[in-house]
């Protein structure tokens, strides 16, 4: 079969064509440097790439949620730890008011300087991240602890949330993450946990609230401690010497507990990056290009574009006139 000089371009052209788009090809895979850019690139790669990204997509949620909350965590000990020095502060006060020969002068400045630190563990209590309360439990919005304009002394009612010195607003739900898959912890304190050493809340109902046995309510326990020096009570004064002492050995025990907690998350946080290394190492096997691999298929397809232009150009020259 003869081959005709319109078949010869039309082949000629078809190869000018192919060589083209495969060198196209290249440049692209060289200028993004991967090469799976669409699935018929390789469409055995296709599922364990999207397996891979789901993968991927979920551990970053790990350390997105993580990361805020072991934010929330470090800023909650801050609180903590000003918690634990007023307790410290009222601690040394008492001791001063129950050793000390002290004249009603003395007491109502030590009385003054109570009171004044019942004003910053309500400040302590009411803190806040983000425009959110830390320890309101799910009401993040609202104004977790408030002073309760109805207390009396003489009405106080352990078993009746309504007759302490203070009012809790919030919840007892504590916030719950998932720091790797099926492990789930809880990543705060509510209010009434350590505020009032009462842990469950019942906001509807007064009566079913009370402080558990062998804790202890920290506004109670510096609103009495002042109460006792203004009054000049030996007996309550003790009292309340052994209650500050409790009170502040409960806030160490649960900011000790959030600290263990605070460094669980900050392991899994690590262990999470590392499996996140490992997963773009395993799609970077499928998507990127081999740069200098790339780089000499361009030359080599460079170099056949130009041979075929050479050519294409050589055969445009004949014609049947030649043959005369």
């Amino acid at each position: 079969m003869k081959t005709t000089q319109g078949t010869t371009y039309r082949m000629l052209g078809a190869r000018l064509n192919d060589v083209a788009l495969r060198l196209e090809e290249l440049r692209k895979i060289g200028a993004s440097g991967k090469k799976l850019n669409v699935p018929s690139d390789d469409p055995a790669a296709i599922r364990p790439v999207f397996n891979t990204r789901k993968q991927l997509s979920n551990v970053d949620r790990y350390l997105d949620t993580m990361g805020k909350s072991l934010d929330t965590m470090q800023a909650t000990d801050g609180h903590l730890e000003h918690v634990e020095n007023i307790m410290q502060r009222a601690k040394e006060i008492m001791v001063n008011a129950v050793n000390g020969s002290l004249n009603n002068d003395d007491r109502a400045v030590l009385a003054d300087e109570m009171a004044n630190l019942r004003k910053e563990l309500l400040d302590a209590a009411n803190g806040m991240v983000d425009g959110k309360y830390l320890f309101a439990g799910y009401q993040q919005d609202t104004v977790p602890f408030v002073q309760n304009p109805a207390y009396d002394p003489a009405l106080y009612d352990a078993n009746d949330s309504s007759t302490w010195p203070y009012l809790y607003q919030g919840d007892e739900n504590a916030t719950s993450l998932e720091i790797t898959s099926g492990e789930v912890m809880q990543v705060n304190l509510t209010g009434n946990d350590l505020f009032f050493g009462a842990s469950t809340w019942d906001p509807a109902n007064p009566t079913n609230n009370s402080t558990e046995a062998g804790r202890y309510d920290l506004f109670l326990g510096l609103t009495q401690a002042e109460e006792a020096i203004r009054n000049n009570d030996p007996a309550a004064m003790q009292t309340s010497l052994g209650d500050l002492d409790g009170a502040a050995e409960q806030n160490r025990r649960l900011r000790s507990q959030l600290g263990n907690k605070a460094a669980r998350v900050d392991s899994a946080m690590d262990y999470q990056s590392g499996v996140r290394i490992d997963l773009q190492q395993i799609l970077s096997r499928y998507e990127d290009a081999d740069a200098v691999e790339v780089f000499n298929d361009i030359i080599q397809q460079e170099t056949a574009f130009q041979a075929a232009l050479s050519v294409t150009s050589k055969v445009s020259q004949i014609s049947i006139l030649d043959y005369f």
